[in-house]
């Protein structure tokens, strides 16, 4: 298949089970075991799952549903009859005395009374004989099995591919809820203890801050790591490790103490295991769905990671009676949760200012995994989210994570909220530098006005200060602003011109520095140097006011002259009724809201003092006055087409410095459009609408240039 006819497929519905052919049901049976066994040895092998839990349950039901309605194209090596993935190289081979079991799925009330439904058919039972079921939560670890002889802890292996497992003997000795030796009374000879491996929260969160110090990659779940710890060639490093074991069953046994599931996993329990102190025993199937929703209700709590429910049937004659099919217990099953939604606690809402200077609210959870990841944080958007939602620090929520985005809050469970809980109260200042954080009206976002001051957004700030359109410092990017940044030689935009007097005195010179040399260093110095003498519009446009772009720029620039005019005109203008308000708003091109921007922006004292910091740097040319009596003051010009006696930004600066304003489409209200080569929607455009069109040659004799 073609990269693309696989892309078209990724993308479009399967077909559905009844539709297929016998050799479409073939293909797709063929491409299922190929893909499944890639997800098995991701899983079981390497511990690093490709997919989510749910997207590989599916293709697991995909073919399953595939088989039953084709049963003459099962093939030999159907994922329907194999458990897991074959042991790995690098650890001894240890066979199961009786077959790892996987378990069926169930993710439905309906499909759990379907599965109680069919036990009754299979040992012919009467609606009136009670089917009682051992519920326990489906702990996301690793499966593993212990065998005991005399009571002593003799061989330990994973579950490898059911069969056949990996001998981890020695890494399982190191967990502390797994005893050396068994203590109490009815111990059989010969019993294998099978259970699972897991990490709690808490312990997964200090492994990874470890990793993290150590400079090593970090995991990316509890399971993942428990897996990766687990199966360490060296035992010293598991035993670093903080890894625990619930027992929930066993294989060979050469007796068994107890006649029931629930009373051979309470004996377990006096011999020293940990068994699941949230294991149930229900009379029946609504016992069993409560049991369900009590334990998805306080999922989040647990402090480890589950991902359902398991129900055994409580005889062991029933078992025994039942026995499997292919790779799972007819006995058992798994009742799956909904695979990317979690239930956990908001533990404190943060609000986070972005690098454009957005405030976003961000609720710190209690660590839950969803679809496969431990989420402790979620968006929650803006603050009418938050007001939406009533969402509150200490609430229980319903969170959701679908693909790789971040998670959000769905939802509050009103019914667990805390007594004296009180709704939020979105910051009217920023969190980062204390500016006013203001909303403009129609939007949902509120905004730090800081700017350049504002940590947060420095770094961005700074960036477009010296960018091509601004001061246009040749030699500092991006890299090189966020180095300047975090060796603190440049906290805001003056000083990039006091670097030059500064340099080596806090810091090795930079001529020093990685990468850098006595030529690198010379550039830099001369290229800010050459940049001391800025025309006026220039450095409006880099200062990042929101809504002063370089169009605005200009206009500001050619209606106050010179720095200092255009300051104490901004500064009276901050009062409503003053005239000087009325002539910022009467500026053809700027209105209420770039008005409001730009007087927020100045507001802020620490904005003024940067200005005025950089006043002492620098040498702000006045504005040139536009002309009055030129043949184009006053008109809007369109250019359109290339150019070939001048660029598009001097072509667009002539025709402003002689009066005429320059617009990027053409309306009725365009005056002249100059029409290069290659010419195309706006000349038609123009043509319909009547508007005058001059060719470059014909615009250069009207505004006075050479033909």
């Amino acid at each position: 298949m073609s990269r693309r006819a696989k892309a078209k497929a990724a993308t479009e519905a399967p077909t559905a089970v009844t539709d297929l052919t016998p050799a479409q049901a073939a293909a797709e049976l063929a491409r299922l075991a190929k893909e499944i066994a890639a997800h098995d040895r991701a899983y079981f092998e390497k511990a690093a799952p490709l997919v989510s839990d749910a997207a590989y349950d599916a293709l697991k039901a995909r073919n399953a549903a595939i088989e039953a309605a084709f049963p003459a194209l099962v093939r030999a090596d159907t994922p329907s009859r194999r458990v897991g993935a074959p042991a790995a190289q690098g650890f001894a081979k240890v066979a199961h005395r009786r077959p790892m079991l996987s378990l069926d799925n169930a993710f439905t009330d309906e499909e759990v009374a379907e599965f109680i439904a069919r036990i009754r058919r299979f040992l012919a039972l009467p609606e009136s004989e009670p089917v009682a079921l051992v519920a326990e939560p489906k702990i996301d670890g690793l499966s593993a099995s212990l065998r005991y002889e005399k009571g002593t802890f003799v061989l330990g292996a994973t579950r490898g591919d059911g069969a056949v497992g990996e001998d981890v003997t020695p890494n399982l000795r190191t967990i502390a809820d797994i005893p050396a030796r068994l203590e109490g009374r009815g111990i059989p000879d010969v019993i294998e203890v099978r259970g699972e491996v897991y990490m709690r929260h808490d312990d997964f969160a200090e492994l990874n801050a470890a990793q993290a110090k150590a400079g090593k990659p970090l995991f990316a779940n509890p399971r993942n790591s428990a897996a990766g710890s687990l199966r360490q060639l060296d035992a010293t490093i598991t035993a670093t490790r903080q890894l625990r074991f619930f027992a929930y069953g066993w294989g060979e046994a050469s007796a068994l103490p107890a006649s029931t599931q629930w009373e051979v996993l309470q004996k377990l329990e006096s011999w020293g295991f940990v068994v699941n102190p949230r294991a149930r025993r229900c009379a029946d199937l609504a016992a069993a769905l409560a049991f369900y929703r009590a334990l998805e209700a306080e999922r989040a709590d647990l402090g480890y990671d589950i991902d359902g429910v398991v129900y055994k049937v409580d005889r062991l004659d029933w078992q025994e009676r039942l026995g499997m099919v292919s790779r799972a217990p007819r006995w058992a099953t798994a009742h799956k949760f909904p695979a990317e939604k979690a239930q956990t606690v908001v533990e404190k809402i943060d609000v986070q200012v972005g690098r454009s200077g957005t405030l976003t609210p961000v609720a710190h959870l209690k660590p839950v995994t969803v679809g496969g990841v431990v989420v402790s944080r979620a968006t929650l958007h803006n603050e009418d989210e938050i007001e939406r939602k009533d969402v509150r620090e200490g609430d229980t929520v319903v969170i959701q994570r679908a693909g790789d985005v971040i998670p959000q809050v769905l939802s509050v469970v009103s019914e667990k909220r805390p007594k004296r809980s009180k709704p939020y109260a979105f910051p009217t200042k920023c969190p980062e530098c204390g500016s006013h954080a203001v909303r403009e009206e129609g939007e949902a976002a509120r905004r730090c006005t800081g700017g350049l001051i504002c940590p947060a957004q420095a770094i961005e700030r700074l960036r477009h200060f010296v960018s091509r359109d601004a001061f246009d410092v040749e030699g500092l990017g991006e890299k090189q602003i966020e180095l300047l940044w975090e060796k603190e030689l440049v906290r805001e935009p003056s000083d990039i011109f006091t670097l030059r007097a500064r340099d080596g005195k806090k810091h090795p010179p930079i001529a020093e520095w990685d990468g850098w040399g006595e030529t690198s260093a010379r550039n830099l110095f001369a290229a800010i140097d050459a940049r001391r003498a800025i025309a006026l519009d220039h450095l409006i446009y880099a200062l990042g006011i929101r809504h002063v772009g370089q169009a605005t720029a200009r206009l500001l620039a050619r209606t106050y002259g010179t720095l200092d005019a255009l300051l104490e005109a901004l500064t009276a203008a901050q009062d409503e009724s003053s005239a000087a308000h009325a002539e910022l708003l009467a500026i053809e091109g700027i209105g209420p809201k770039v008005a409001a921007a730009i007087l927020e922006f100045l507001a802020e004292r620490r904005n003024r003092a940067l200005i005025e910091h950089l006043k002492r740097e620098l040498e702000v040319a006045a504005a040139a006055k536009p002309a009055t009596d030129s043949p184009v003051a006053g008109k809007t010009v369109v250019f359109t087409g290339t150019l070939e006696k001048m660029t598009r930004a001097e072509a667009k600066a002539r025709a402003e410095a002689l009066g005429a304003k320059v617009a990027g489409s053409v309306s009725a209200k365009t005056d002249i459009v100059i029409a290069g080569p290659g010419a195309g929607s706006k000349l038609k455009q123009a043509t319909a609408l009547g508007v005058t069109v001059v060719d470059e040659d014909g615009w250069l004799r009207l505004i006075g240039g050479a033909g």
